[in-house]
């Protein structure tokens, strides 16, 4: 990662005024080598996100008490162990096998555009779901990739209701390209990559 610290630390604040602090930043670390992690503890990143449980594994073992460890990727049951270990909370619980692995607190992914090539629960299918697993806080949801933020808004929007319908709390939701917008629909989390480490 080319990005400083001080290019970091400039980015996350600018984001955290833009938020307020009731939006979680998780700082998405699937391009960031397990050497480069010590520059985002340094600009004062307190949560991150791993997209692969193998890379987990690796970059909690060198940097483990210097965050807040999520995990943002496909989950595979196989995989449900090392993220019960190392990680507070799991943001894509979409599986039965999973649910029945898992035992940290998670939020259901909703495929809510219907994308093949996107994993998630159809939305047809949350509300059986969610008798599956009692560590359910809330949902998670990629809309399709747009060049105009305010596409994903009605996908934002869905999740926030279907969230409020289950009386579930968190909503992780919005990337580098509409965070914004989905902060405006009531995310508390958003996931950044990009957009924290370019200067």
């Amino acid at each position: 990662m080319a990005s400083s610290a001080e290019i970091v630390r400039a980015n996350y604040e600018r984001i955290r005024g833009e938020l307020g602090p009731e939006v979680t930043i998780v700082a998405a670390t699937k391009y960031v080598a397990a050497e480069d992690m010590g520059a985002l503890a340094e600009a004062g990143i307190e949560v991150v996100g791993e997209n692969r449980a193998q890379d987990l594994a690796a970059k909690h073992a060198l940097h483990g008490e210097r965050f807040r460890w999520h995990f943002i990727g496909h989950l595979q049951s196989r995989k449900a162990t090392t993220v019960n270990e190392l990680c507070e909370l799991c943001h894509s619980l979409a599986s039965e096998s999973a649910a029945r692995r898992l035992t940290v607190p998670a939020l259901v992914e909703v495929n809510l555009s219907g994308e093949a090539s996107k994993s998630g629960l159809p939305e047809s299918e949350l509300e059986d779901f969610l008798s599956l697993y009692a560590n359910v806080v809330g949902l998670m949801t990629m809309p399709p990739a747009a060049e105009d933020p305010e596409e994903s808004r009605p996908y934002f929007r869905r999740l926030r209701e279907l969230a409020e319908r289950h009386e579930l709390r968190e909503l992780s939701m919005g990337t580098s390209q509409d965070y914004r917008v989905a902060a405006d629909e009531g995310a508390t989390m958003v996931r950044l990559g990009s957009v924290l480490y370019q200067g």
